[in-house]
């Protein structure tokens, strides 16, 4: 029996939050258009939606999983199921390499 796998090839969306006002802006734009966002400061969390956390203006990643931190630096991941999720630069560049446009 084989014990050895590789991953299989996917192809994701995925943008970097540079601390860049307008690009940053464009990012929760484009996941809350999405999948919406919510208020930080409810008592109830959807499974999925952005905001902003108001003590360190990092953004606030509502996913089935919880509420996951992007920072300055990170990248904001669309997956093949459209759930959004931040990862960090080094295991981003690590995991992923562009795709020519029209390859996907």
């Amino acid at each position: 029996m084989n014990d050895l796998f590789r991953k299989r090839p996917v192809t994701i969306k995925a943008r970097q939050l540079d601390g860049n006002p307008v690009n940053d802006y464009d990012i929760y734009l484009w996941i809350e258009g999405c999948v919406g966002s919510f208020n930080p400061l409810s008592k109830e969390i959807p499974d999925s939606g952005v905001s902003v956390d108001p003590s360190d203006g990092s953004f606030m990643i509502a996913t089935p999983k919880g509420v996951m931190h992007a920072y300055r630096g990170d990248w904001i991941i669309r997956d093949m199921a459209g759930e959004f999720y931040p990862c960090r630069d080094d295991i981003f560049r690590q995991t992923y390499e562009p795709v020519e446009d029209g390859a996907a």
